[in-house]
This record gives structure tokens, C-alpha cells and sequence, in this order.
């Protein structure tokens, strides 16, 4: 019997209109755009509006992958959606797109994996095709971080911002995803985490205490070594040499990790699809956002190899290597 691939055949992405650059922060937060920049290559991020919700970036990302995919909502058997900021705490922001995309009936649900998120969703989405189950999947990556987000501490408030970016994965006998790897390590818990939520309780500080703790400088270093290892399995367990690569698409977090992670490919960066300048760091919206701006700008081609790779709080941290 032939083996079932699941492949990309649509993607796209949605942004906020409004931009926040680095100049824009320098008239409310104590730090300059040469720091933003220096540190981590972002230029400016998209925030969302008052009532613009993750899930309205995710519907209409969703609908721009299925109009590229040539698939109706209809069509869908499964709709997973990378998120750690659903619009409400049920129902999961993959059945609120369902709806609005009129693909009820389907299984929907939500991956909370923080910035490994989309990939996550991937990796289940794939093994539903491959076991027969599902046929034409879409999966979701989609954020508004900004709404947790404390404009007063510079360290991490400049890092953030809002986007979703989405793939339409359809059975195929002709290869698509080779091999996703997905981890996690809930001992690095406390360098990079949100302390409050339903069953612990909020705070009675603004905004209920929801914000983003972060400590930058143990989360780069463990990333980079997490990445780089990742890379090896990857391209082990999908039977495959670094030189056969033809672009990496990572996590948009950080310029200095992209470029370690490059590096240790022999990528040059030609060869990296970088948006964390334009974007900044959209968490689980990050790698569909790079991807989606990959193909409709001409760069990614059909039959090319690419890998993808993101890291994430938990830690987590996850890969996939595919032929688009």
C-alpha cells in the first residue's frame, strides 16, 4: 500500500492594520529603536485593535489558505488551531472559526503550546492524514500577545505582537511532510510564562496580572542549544542532508537565534525566510506568517524542501521538515 503524505496546497495569513514601530514605542516606553534593533533585528509589530480578537485573525488567514487551496470549508474534516490566546476559555477559538467559515461538523480544537503552537498543530494534523482519518485538514496558527503585554516593562513589551497565518493540508501520494518532532520541558517553566489563569486565580493588579514574564538572556541561551539539536533529529528522521535544504523557515523571535540556527545548517541567509523585523515575535502566528509571506512572494516554490522549526514557553520546541 502507498503511503499517505499530508501536503500543503493553500496558505495564507492575516495581520492587523495597525503598526506600532520602534519609533513609535521610544514616545512611551523608556528604550530607542538602535536597542530594539541591535538586540533582537525587530523593526516594528502589528497590534490589534479594540475588539479585534484572535479568532478574527485566524478566520480571515483561514479563509485566504482555503481560497489558495481551492477547498471549501465544507470540505474539511479537522481544523486544529495553535493558540495561546483563545478569545474566550470555551468554546476553543477552532470551533468559533468553524462556524464563521461554515465547516461545522467537523473536529476542531485548539493547541496551546505557546510559540511552537502552529507547529504542534501541524505535527497532530499530519498524523490524522497519514492514518486514513482525515482527509483535508486545516491548521491554524493566531495571536493577539499584545493583550498581555505591560507597555511599562521594556524587556519584553517591544518583543510582541499580534498576527495568524494558516495551511490547508490535504491527503496525497506524493510527498509532502516528511517528519515532525515535538518536545516539550515543563521544568524551564518560570524563564518565560504568564502566572495567572482560571484555576490558580487573577490578581488584583491592572489588566488582572496577565502579562509575559520573561528571562531573556537563560531563554536564548537554552533555545539555541534546544534548536540546534532539533535540527539533527529532523533531518534524521526525515532521511535527509542539510545540503538538500532550500530554506528554513524558524520561529520569528529573534534575529540572533535564526541566525545561530542558520549557522549551524550552513544556511546563508538567503536561504532563511526572515519576517521578525516586519512582524516581531506573533508566537504560534509566527511560522505560518513567514511561510504565507514566503510563497506569495515568490520565494518558496513548489517541490522545494523546507524546514520548519519553532521555540517556545513550556519550553517547548518543535520541527518539521517537508517538500512544499
Amino acid at each position: 500500500m502507498a503511503p499517505i503524505y499530508a501536503r500543503i496546497t493553500g496558505t495564507g495569513s492575516a495581520l492587523p492594520e495597525r503598526v506600532l514601530t520602534n519609533a513609535d514605542l521610544e514616545q512611551f516606553v523608556d528604550t530607542s529603536d538602535e536597542w530594539i534593533q541591535t538586540r533582537t533585528g525587530i523593526r516594528q509589530r502589528h497590534v490589534a485593535v479594540e475588539g479585534q480578537t484572535t479568532g478574527d485573525l485566524a478566520f480571515l488567514a483561514a479563509q485566504r489558505a482555503l481560497e489558495a487551496a481551492g477547498v471549501k470549508a465544507s470540505e474539511l474534516d479537522l481544523i486544529v488551531l495553535g493558540t495561546t490566546t483563545p478569545d474566550i476559555i470555551f468554546p476553543s477559538t477552532a470551533c468559533l472559526v468553524q462556524h464563521r467559515l461554515g465547516a461545522n461538523g467537523c473536529a476542531a480544537f485548539d493547541v496551546n503550546a505557546a510559540c511552537s503552537g502552529f507547529v504542534y498543530a501541524l505535527g497532530i494534523a499530519d498524523k490524522f492524514i497519514r492514518s486514513g482519518q482525515s482527509k483535508k485538514v486545516l491548521v491554524i496558527g493566531a495571536e493577539t500577545l499584545t493583550r498581555m503585554v505591560d507597555w511599562s516593562e521594556r524587556e519584553t513589551c517591544v518583543l510582541f505582537g499580534d498576527g495568524a497565518g494558516a495551511v490547508v493540508l490535504e491527503a496525497s501520494s506524493e510527498p509532502g511532510i516528511y517528519a515532525t518532532c515535538l518536545h516539550a520541558d515543563g521544568g524551564y517553566k518560570e524563564l518565560l510564562w504568564n502566572p495567572v489563569g482560571v484555576s490558580v486565580g487573577f490578581k488584583d493588579e491592572p489588566n488582572h496580572g496577565v502579562r509575559i514574564n520573561m528571562s531573556g538572556r537563560e531563554v536564548f541561551k537554552v533555545a539555541v542549544k534546544t534548536l540546534d539539536s532539533l535540527v539533527e533529529e529532523t533531518l534524521r528522521a526525515g532521511g535527509m542532508e542539510a545540503s538538500q535544504l532550500d530554506w528554513l523557515i524558524p520561529h520569528q523571535a529573534n534575529l540572533r537565534i535564526i541566525e545561530a540556527t542558520a549557522k549551524r545548517l550552513n544556511m546563508p541567509m538567503e536561504q532563511v525566510i526572515v519576517t521578525v523585523d516586519k512582524h516581531a515575535n506573533t508566537s504560534s502566528g509566527s511560522v505560518p506568517l513567514a511561510l504565507d509571506y514566503a510563497v506569495r512572494s515568490g520565494k518558496v516554490q513548489r517541490g522545494q524542501n523546507l524546514l520548519l522549526e519553532a521555540f517556545g514557553g513550556g519550553f517547548t520546541w518543535a520541527s518539521a521538515l517537508l517538500r512544499f
